[in-house]
Parts: structure tokens; C-alpha cells; sequence
């Protein structure tokens, strides 16, 4: 990274810094390096005696499947970060609900039918899209001073006739208003109109990929720049296209009855969060031990029920053993996602 998030002895972020300052600070001993979830980071051993603070902002653009944070201030671009978003829990949800009335007609445990009950909220999809942006939005607010949030506004289609879901009924604008409303609880919130963020793109002379797929700069984190640089301004191109990559676990919750019956009655483990004393998802520095391979840095995965668990990449999420020892892996830090940098 061409910058470095600095914090204070008490976590509070400071202004970035270069990473040649950096060392010299850990070198001298007024700085203590430490990684916050794949991000480099420093922490100041002193109390400055003068704190001085740019306005910093991100910029949030939205999408089904990808999406974009930049986190800029007049002077520099600190971080580009492309997401994954998690569209799997609308199908746990009606799996869930399948193997509930399921059991209501088995010999097994099951929870009363409540009929015609109002459910309230946000619907546990949407609560999921949503509330992904947040965890995001609080991750960078560890790391950098954010003050504003600019985002580009999502609308849903709304026909007076027909099938489509008006205002007062999608779960898009439920979703978005629960967004905006902890925004403002937090930060300050700038939204922008999608034909806004195009003429400011198309005025500076910037061209966005088409596919929205892609793991490109110019894919999402071209309009995530582009929000934050109208709020903060300073640049015409952008002066940092490294990207950080989030993925998102799926972690597979506790499943006492499955959908097919277990022979002698034996129920086998499945999902949960806990991993012979690992919350899955930690990320972990495995060392071998005695004849083994070290794999170096990896999360961690399901268990055995044996006392081994498994070890995934960080990068490609593949499994990289199922055996490993908990006494070989030292904890780092939980995530509920992995992570990838790419210049």
C-alpha cells in the first residue's frame, strides 16, 4: 500500500502516513507494527503533541454482486476496496423453513407453527446486503478519521400497475433506509444520484468496464473514487488504483436434524462456529510440527471431531488440509472474511 493507517495508544485512527515514516517509527521504538484483518497498520507508543486531521471520505458504490469503497481525502486516495456480497442467506431462509415443517411430521423436536404472525424488520436477505455495508463501513473506521459517507442512491422500480414492489413495500428501500438511518448515527451521509456519478466520470475522461463482474479498478472502485473525489475534490485521475479484494465467509450454522435420517439415531456434527476452540473464520500462523509442512498464514474452517481442524487460503478460500493440529496454529485475529491485494 502507498499508505500506511496510523492509530493512536488508545485505537483512535490518525492520518495515514507514508511507509517510509513508518519504519523509522517502528524502528525507533515510538511505533508497534500490527495487521488489521490482511491491513497493515502502526500504532503510536507516544501522544503527538498536535493532531492534525484532513476531512477524509469513502465513497460506496453499490451493486448485486460487486462493490466499491474509497477511502480519499483532497490530497491522496488511501485504500481501494472491491467486495463480494452474500446472496446465498434468502435460500438458507426457505431451507430452513423447508426442513422445519419437514420435522413437524417426525419423531423429532420441532418449534409450534405460528400462523399469521407479523414478522416486522427487515427481511433477513436484505438485513444480510445491507448489513455487510456496515461491517465494511466500520472496518475502514477503524483504521482512517472517516467523516463523510458518499454513497450512490439505489432506487427500486415502482409502476403503479403490475407485479412490481412500490416504496412502501421493497425490500430494497426498507433495506437502504436502515442503511442511510446508522449513517447518519455515525458519520455524515452525502448521497449522489447514479446520472450524477456518470457525468462526473465522463467529464474527467474516465471509462468504466461493462463487465460488473470483472476484478478490475475500473469495474466498481472507478465509481467509488469518483463519489469520493466530488465530496473531497484535489484530483482529475485517480492516483491509486490498488485494490484489497473482501470475501465473505459462509459459514454453515448448526444443523441438529438433517434432511436425511442419521442410521442408529446418531446425529453427526454439522456447522457451528467453533472449531476445537477456534471461532471459524480466525485467521491463524500455522507452523509444522515435527515432519509436517507449515502453511504459513490461513483461516480456519470445520473440524474433524477428531481434535483436527481444517485450513483454508486466504486468498482463493481453498482447503489446504483437514488434519492441522490446534497447538500448531498460533490466533491472529477473527474475520468474518478473507482477503486478497492486488496492485
Amino acid at each position: 500500500m502507498q499508505y500506511i493507517p496510523v492509530v493512536d495508544k488508545n485505537q483512535r485512527p490518525l492520518m495515514p502516513t507514508t511507509p517510509s515514516k513508518a519504519r523509522k517509527l517502528i524502528k525507533s521504538g515510538k511505533a508497534t507494527p500490527y495487521w488489521n484483518k490482511g491491513i497493515f497498520c502502526i500504532r503510536l507508543n507516544y501522544i503527538p503533541e498536535r493532531v492534525y486531521k484532513q476531512q477524509i471520505a469513502v465513497g460506496v458504490d453499490p451493486g448485486s454482486k460487486r462493490e466499491g469503497y474509497t477511502v480519499k481525502s483532497e490530497a491522496h486516495t488511501y485504500i481501494n476496496v472491491q467486495t463480494t456480497t452474500p446472496t446465498w442467506v434468502k435460500g438458507k431462509v426457505e431451507e430452513r423453513a423447508k426442513l422445519r415443517r419437514n420435522r413437524r411430521y417426525r419423531n423429532a423436536p420441532y418449534r409450534a407453527n405460528r400462523q399469521n404472525r407479523a414478522r416486522g424488520g427487515i427481511p433477513p436477505s436484505t438485513k444480510a446486503r445491507w448489513g455487510w455495508k456496515l461491517r465494511v463501513l466500520n472496518w475502514l473506521a477503524t483504521m482512517f478519521p472517516l467523516e463523510v459517507v458518499s454513497i450512490e442512491d439505489v432506487q427500486a422500480e415502482t409502476r403503479k400497475n403490475g407485479r412490481t414492489w412500490n416504496e412502501s413495500f421493497s425490500p430494497l428501500e426498507v433495506g437502504k433506509k436502515w442503511f442511510y438511518n446508522e449513517i447518519e448515527q455515525r458519520w455524515r451521509l452525502h448521497i449522489v444520484r447514479g446520472y450524477e456519478t456518470c457525468e462526473e466520470r465522463n467529464e474527467l475522461g474516465l471509462k468504466k468496464v461493462k463487465n460488473k463482474l470483472s476484478d478490475s479498478f475500473y469495474a466498481h472502485c472507478i465509481d467509488s473514487w469518483v463519489l469520493a473525489n466530488l465530496w473531497t475534490g484535489g484530483h482529475t485521475e485517480p492516483d491509486n488504483t490498488v485494490m484489497v479484494y473482501l470475501y465473505p465467509l459462509k459459514l454453515h450454522r448448526r444443523n441438529l436434524h438433517r434432511q436425511n435420517y442419521s442410521k442408529g439415531g446418531i446425529r453427526k456434527p454439522y456447522g457451528g462456529t467453533n472449531s476445537e476452540g477456534f471461532k471459524r473464520g480466525s485467521w491463524v500462523k500455522h507452523t509444522a510440527s515435527g515432519r509436517g509442512k507449515s502453511l504459513g498464514l490461513c483461516y480456519v474452517g470445520g473440524q474433524d471431531g477428531k481434535g483436527r481442524i481444517s485450513l483454508h487460503s486466504l486468498e482463493t478460500g481453498k482447503r489446504l488440509t483437514q488434519s492441522a493440529k490446534p497447538a500448531d496454529c498460533k490466533f491472529l485475529c477473527y474475520a468474518s472474511w478473507r482477503t486478497r491485494v492486488t496492485a
